[in-house]
């Protein structure tokens, strides 16, 4: 399936799928679960159709033996899971009209959970009798229908991209509440890519739908040697119980092992995390006010930086009120760092504020670059969430490098520029952006590899899109000679008419698959420039408007920008080549701000003449 295919289908589904929304009795904050409950059925189909004869072979080779067995074990370790009959895609679709639909689903939702003990209770059951409409009492059965769409031999990475559109849509679709459960797919791709897990354990203490987990998973695939199965154990937390189901449904889907907990990481530690683990990854709620401090001042693993506290005593009318914590922000930054074993590393989202911080947040930033656990900050693009413009900042941390010779420095990256625009509120990462930004992570590391790899990648998508054009243009020339030949031997004006008609359509075809080639060519060219422009000799650099490295010391360093963390201190700002120098760009940027000033007194100076002038007129 081509990305056009797969883009097409996406849209198709989601058109059908939110007809619910309009149409039946579910309130706009609750259709995403019956849908996603769909995308399940129909993934858990696919999938146990391809692993079925393996279980029906090792089942009957048993069957009759001391080594017997029932066929749903074989199953679950075969598959992951059984799907039994009454739970097969086209059992669903074929019940006939006048039967209940919704109960029917139910049915095999509890089917697959009773023989499936990790999905118990996780599946949506009820909900579908709520899909009614008296305008439309097919609707139920169009969007099980219409799920029918997703090929059977499609791998697992589509189906999960359906699923992660799925949730992106509804994430736009539901607002503030919806989004609680989604970060971007492009922002997981990038901050995994500077992340760069291989295997091991990854704690997500705020997971969602497990969007984290999903993209470790995928970058393992493509990284890991051919056919070697993936060593990831996933465990995270989420205080939603609907999201909970959300991601456990989201991590069979992508066949990764690993565990939810229906929990509050502030107040309930269900891995026993300080120390504990390889990776850790999060888009946590920022600007948290509401936590006990009593609750968690105990705790270990917010106590080895500090924990944020009020400044001062408290009023009088607060005596009676127990202390919280002032802001959460660095709670969560805490939990991230004390995670990592001595070879952990970490990516995290956080509000661009938590870069600056003052008061007791100061003195825990201090103490956290003192100990040389963060290895780079990143700002990010505004716009990049759907569903709050907060602007964000990336963290990451790596555990070894507080015993290494970079201990005393951290790689600032403003990619505020770098961005693909969506729509008029919406921005992303392209895929070659992401590895673009993910280049400078691998030479700042010392990786002589990727930046020459990337670049053959890129000269051969130039390459493979130039032939592609010239078969498609062949085929498509060859096409039109053909009708030609035809349509030339009619008689008459009609036929006249139809002749010229395609031979205009068919001009028209050619140019367009040439200009497409030339702009896929253009854009793949654009990228290998942008590289080599930065990064000539395939080493680091300093590139100013986009990445430093900051030393803890010396002009200019961490201690003198007062423990800021804000990349956009160190790493400069590009002045365009208009022939000023810096300081004559700087003299120029006041004199337009006096010019401006000046420009609006004398604006207020005119309201006030309009305002007199319409009191004499009595208006």
């Amino acid at each position: 399936m081509t990305n056009e295919e797969l883009k097409d289908l996406k849209a198709r589904l989601w058109k059908t799928a939110d007809q619910l929304r309009s149409g039946s009795g579910l309130k706009p904050t609750k259709y995403s679960p019956p849908i996603l409950g769909l995308i399940f059925l129909r993934f858990a189909n696919s999938k146990y159709a391809k692993a079925e004869e393996k279980i029906t072979a090792e089942y009957n080779s048993r069957k009759g033996t001391r080594a017997e067995l029932p066929i749903e074990q074989i199953a679950i370790g075969i598959c992951g899971f059984y799907l039994p009959e009454c739970a097969r895609y086209d059992v669903i679709l074929n019940t006939p009209d006048q039967e209940d639909l919704a109960g029917i689903i139910k049915k095999a939702m509890e089917e697959i959970e009773k023989y499936n003990p990790t999905l118990e209770g996780v599946l949506p059951k009820d909900v579908y009798y709520d899909i009614s409409s008296s305008e439309d009492p097919q609707l139920l059965k169009k969007v099980v229908r219409n799920f029918k769409d997703i090929p059977d031999d499609i791998g697992i990475d589509i189906f999960g991209e359906i699923y992660e559109y799925f949730l992106g849509e509804f994430a736009l679709a539901e607002g503030q509440g919806g989004g609680t459960f989604f970060t971007p797919g492009s922002v997981v791709r990038y901050m995994v890519e500077v992340l760069a897990p291989t295997e091991g354990k990854i704690l997500d203490p705020a997971c969602g739908s497990g969007g984290m987990f999903v993209q470790a998973a995928r970058y393992m695939h493509r990284h890991n040697q051919a056919g070697k199965e993936i060593n990831l154990r996933a465990c995270g937390v989420e205080k939603e119980p609907d999201t909970v189901n959300l991601a456990k449904m989201n991590l069979i889907l992508n066949n990764i092992r690993g565990e939810v907990t229906n929990a509050n990481s502030f107040y309930s530690d269900p891995y026993n995390s300080y120390g504990n683990f390889d990776y850790v990854m999060a888009n946590p709620p920022f600007n948290v006010d509401e936590v006990s401090f009593d609750a968690v001042k105990e705790q270990k693993r917010f106590n080895d930086y500090g924990i944020p506290q009020n400044k001062g005593k408290k009023n009088k009318k607060d005596s009676d009120k127990s202390e919280t914590v002032p802001n959460a922000n660095y709670l969560w930054i805490n939990l991230f760092a004390t995670s990592l074993n001595e070879r952990g590393r970490a990516a995290l989202v956080m509000a661009n504020s938590a870069s600056d911080a003052g008061n007791s947040e100061y003195e825990i930033r201090k103490r956290l670059i003192e100990s040389g656990i963060i290895k780079q900050m990143v700002t990010l693009p505004s716009n990049m969430f759907n569903t709050v413009t907060l602007p964000a900042t990336l963290w990451f941390f790596d555990r070894a490098k507080t015993v290494s010779n970079r201990k005393d420095e951290i790689l600032f990256v403003d990619a505020r520029n770098i961005f693909t625009q969506i729509d008029r509120a919406h921005r992303k990462f392209s895929d070659e952006q992401i590895k673009n930004l993910g280049v400078i992570t691998r030479l700042y590391e010392g990786d002589t590899e990727t930046l020459p790899a990337l670049l053959a990648e890129y000269r051969d998508e130039i390459v493979s899109t130039e032939e592609k054009a010239c078969s498609d243009l062949e085929a498509a020339n060859t096409a039109l000679e053909k009708q030609l030949v035809k349509l030339r031997e009619a008689k008459g004006k009609t036929a006249e008419r139809q002749y010229a008609k395609a031979k205009q359509a068919g001009e028209e075809k050619l140019v367009r698959i040439r200009q497409e080639a030339d702009e896929r060519k253009a854009y793949f060219q654009s990228q290998i420039d942008w590289l080599n422009e930065r990064f000539p000799d395939n080493r680091y650099h300093d590139i100013t408007g986009l990445c430093k490295v900051a030393k803890l010391d010396g002009e200019d360093g961490i201690r003198e920008q007062d423990y800021s963390l804000n990349p956009g201190r160190y790493v400069g700002v590009v002045i365009e080549d208009d022939g000023m120098t810096e300081e004559e760009f700087k003299a120029e940027m006041r004199s337009l701000a006096d010019e401006l000033a000046a420009l609006n007194t004398e604006a207020h100076k005119l309201e006030d003449v309009i305002a007199a002038n319409l009191k004499e007129l009595g208006i």
